[in-house]
């Protein structure tokens, strides 16, 4: 059985109390759900972790052993090159994803550090960007047999 890690970066863990119109209401375990919902039903595991630390991030992303990561890396996404370097050198697809449509933000928030090492970049859709990489996350694993 494939497996998918979903990593989440700083602040995440306080989905439902944040901004509600850039990050929707729903707690990341309603969240989680739904998406573990997905991934059974398309018969492939799925795993989480979550950190406000940049450090052990990385250390994740360098003990995984999953088949595909889908990656929030909230702030650090525009400018951890710590993180960006522990992404590329995995040898599996990466899919960036944000609830928040980081292009109608603020200035600092338009440009990802991390793009240029993932596969796709999803955002905008609150918790439905979580499903949509998923489901990529998904076809991909399919494609690559």
């Amino acid at each position: 059985m494939k497996q998918v890690l979903i990593i989440n970066g700083p602040n995440l863990n306080w989905l439902g109390r944040r901004d509600h119109k850039q990050y929707g209401q729903e707690t990341w375990q309603e969240i989680f759900q739904v998406l573990a919902n997905y991934a059974d039903t398309n018969h492939t595991a799925l795993a989480d972790f979550q950190s406000n630390h940049e450090g052990d991030i990385i250390d994740k992303l360098q003990e995984t052993d999953c088949d595909c990561v889908i990656i929030n890396a909230g702030a650090y996404t525009h400018y951890s090159y710590a993180i960006r370097d522990a992404i590329a050198m995995l040898t599996i697809p990466v899919i960036e994803v944000h609830m928040s449509n980081i292009y109608q933000r603020e200035e600092f928030r338009k440009k990802s550090v991390l793009a240029p090492v993932c596969v796709g970049q999803i955002t905008g859709f609150k918790s439905t960007s979580y499903l949509l990489a998923l489901q990529a996350g998904i076809e991909l694993l399919k494609s690559n047999k």
